[in-house]
């Protein structure tokens, strides 16, 4: 043979080889995005049931040690034990019930990020007693985690309902 023909032959191969590997992928892209966006959707689920039903360890649970969540009219909580004070202070309020329903989940192409958006309804008593609800929405920033769980890494949320009006002077 001669070494012209070896080199093609070799190089023919080789390509055969490359291509095959890279027509070898597990799963599609888009498949993994839906597996991980149903898994998302079922955390998301299981962590609006742990709050409706305040159960702070499994609420807590859904957020990274790192987290940081931007609840309106206050500042940033930021670490794992900043966020489960404010959870645990959440679970004090008399009255509370809390639930979301995720609406939407875009999961990146890189297969280590989401968002989640979600409307929620809050419910709790006035300073008289008197149930107040509340509606508005949210977006998460899911992180996948190295067991491929997902858990938030940042969660803001903010009313629906208008202002109230200033007190008058």
């Amino acid at each position: 043979m001669k070494p012209d023909m070896h080199l093609f032959l070799s190089a023919a191969c080789w390509s055969l080889a490359i291509f095959s590997l890279g027509c070898m992928q597990q799963k599609p892209a888009t498949e993994t995005r839906a597996f991980d966006e149903a898994a998302i959707r079922q955390t998301d689920a299981a962590c609006s049931k742990a709050a409706e039903t305040k159960q702070l360890d499994a609420w807590a649970g859904c957020y990274t040690d790192d987290a940081s969540v931007f609840p309106p009219n206050t500042s940033i909580i930021t670490g794992k034990e900043a966020n489960r004070r404010h959870l645990e202070h959440l679970f004090e309020v008399p009255g509370l019930h809390l639930a979301w329903q995720t609406t939407k989940v875009e999961v990146a192409r890189s297969g280590d990020l989401a968002y989640s958006s979600e409307n929620y309804e809050e419910t709790a008593n006035d300073p008289n007693g008197n149930p107040v609800t509340d509606r508005g929405k949210g977006v998460a920033v899911w992180k996948k985690q190295t067991d491929g769980s997902w858990k938030m890494v940042a969660d803001i949320f903010n009313s629906d309902l208008p202002l109230a009006p200033p007190p008058k002077k």
